[in-house]
């Protein structure tokens, strides 16, 4: 059934994907107008009124060989501005991916927490809401935040996605690392509700020092069983290829690895063809454009998260809880 009274407008590089969303919701995207100066300013307006409305902008803050993450960081806060000066009655950010939501901590002496900073941003231009997608510590994107936000997660579509495969064999869950093992066990619950019988967890033991990553003892059982591995992210791949390697070599049957945000940076392409790695699935959040496509047809599977964004905008938009989407 078609959401009225509401604005939802795409920013250019989030116009296919914004698209997509409307498509579910049964809206038009709201027509807006940006353009670029020569001296490297932006500008972007909204070509329909705002005024009393329920506005919602879609960009998710990744960069690409087009613009980088601050530029596109830019672009969507002063159109957020523009819409709260324009007399909208909510505006709320809609970010699938959320830039610098890993650098929530100080790990060295006098070092940014730069999700704090980026929260101020959007408080600042009057943003009421904003939206994000599995970010990489919940704890931290909630904390940052003085204005509402809602915190999505993919868990329900990796949940579907594997549990038709692996219907009839012994599984196990594995976390990369010890940090992840809340995220680890939420699909493990998951999938065996689905599948009418416990899958079993691991994690892998790691630590970092100097930037080099240590450490690949397991704390689980693996030998002849599938393993999914289950993560935020993919930046380079390394963590999830250590991880899958592990298993193999401790008897694993078959390694698949998931993780919401495919960023691909570096040396991906060349760590995630690595033969311990069976299938990688990530979801539409950033386009696999890193990847070629004979890599991406081999391995790669993506999901598709805009009904997910379709659903929760509208639950946002009358009022509802967003909750019950986060359950499989």
């Amino acid at each position: 059934m078609p959401v009225t009274d509401i604005r939802l407008f795409a920013l250019e590089d989030a116009r296919e994907f914004g698209e997509a969303v409307a498509r579910k919701l049964g809206v038009e995207l709201a027509p807006h107008e940006e353009r670029n100066f020569e001296d490297g300013e932006h500008k972007a307006r909204p070509l329909v009124g705002v005024r009393g409305c329920d506005t919602y902008v879609i960009q998710p803050l990744y960069g690409d060989g087009t613009r980088s993450v601050n530029d596109k960081l830019v672009r969507l806060l002063l159109f957020l501005g523009t819409l709260v000066d324009a007399s909208a009655a909510r505006v709320t950010a809609v970010v699938p991916y959320l830039c610098y939501a890993r650098k929530e901590q100080r790990t060295q002496p006098r070092d940014p927490v730069s999700t704090r900073h980026v929260a101020r941003l959007f408080e600042a231009v009057g943003t009421h809401r904003v939206v994000a997608l599995d970010v990489h510590n919940l704890a931290a994107f909630q904390n940052a935040f003085r204005c509402v936000t809602e915190h999505l997660e993919a868990n329900p579509l990796f949940v579907r996605h594997f549990a038709e495969g692996l219907r009839d064999r012994e599984v196990v869950v594995v976390s990369p690392d010890a940090g992840g093992v809340k995220r680890a066990e939420r699909f493990r619950r998951g999938l065996a509700r689905v599948l009418g019988r416990e899958p079993s967890l691991a994690f892998l033991e790691k630590h970092r020092a100097g930037g080099v990553v240590r450490g690949g003892a397991i704390v689980g059982e693996v030998e002849g069983r599938s393993v999914v591995i289950i993560d935020d992210l993919i930046s380079t791949g390394t963590t999830m290829v250590r991880a899958a390697r592990a298993c193999r070599e401790r008897g694993a049957v078959e390694v698949h690895a998931a993780a919401t945000h495919g960023v691909f940076s570096a040396d991906a392409e060349a760590v995630l063809a690595d033969p311990a790695l069976a299938r990688v699935v990530v979801t539409n959040s950033i386009p696999p454009r890193r990847l070629s496509a004979a890599l991406a047809q081999a391995k790669l599977e993506v999901l598709d998260i805009a009904p997910l964004f379709a659903r929760a905008i509208e639950a946002m938009h009358e009022d509802r809880s967003v909750t019950a989407l986060l359950e499989a």
